[in-house]
């Protein structure tokens, strides 16, 4: 649950810090509905990045390698966009306007992913 939060937390953030980046909630609502409208998408992009995700990350093993991993950023932004084309079939949900926005929302939601993996560890 924690790690949930977590995401949802670094979706929030590369909304905040990226223009084309946004997170829709019922604008009558409070911070609340944004509470659950963010955790919804983070369990999507969970959903996500454990089914898709290792299947693209098999099928393009050779670009991964031929660019020294490097591909995997274009990986992490398709799986963020994927993410944002799911929740657009709600009213709810991720907006993302272009690659190069997913690309740098998939670097931050990554660096902030990875300090929380530092400071909550799986047990």
């Amino acid at each position: 649950m924690l790690r949930l939060i977590g995401t949802a937390f670094a979706i929030w953030l590369a909304a905040l810090w990226v223009g084309k980046i946004e997170v829709v909630s019922p604008p009558d609502q409070g911070t609340g509905a944004k509470i659950v409208v963010l955790l919804a998408v983070a369990v999507v992009f969970t959903v996500v990045n454990a089914f898709v995700k290792p299947i693209v990350k098999l099928l393009s093993l050779p670009l991964v390698i031929v660019t020294l991993g490097l591909f995997l950023l274009v990986i992490n932004a398709l799986m963020l966009w994927l993410t944002a084309w799911i929740t657009e079939a709600t009213d709810y949900g991720l907006r993302i306007d272009g690659f190069w926005a997913a690309l740098l929302g998939a670097i931050i939601i990554t660096i902030v992913n990875w300090a929380i993996g530092i400071i909550l560890p799986d047990d």
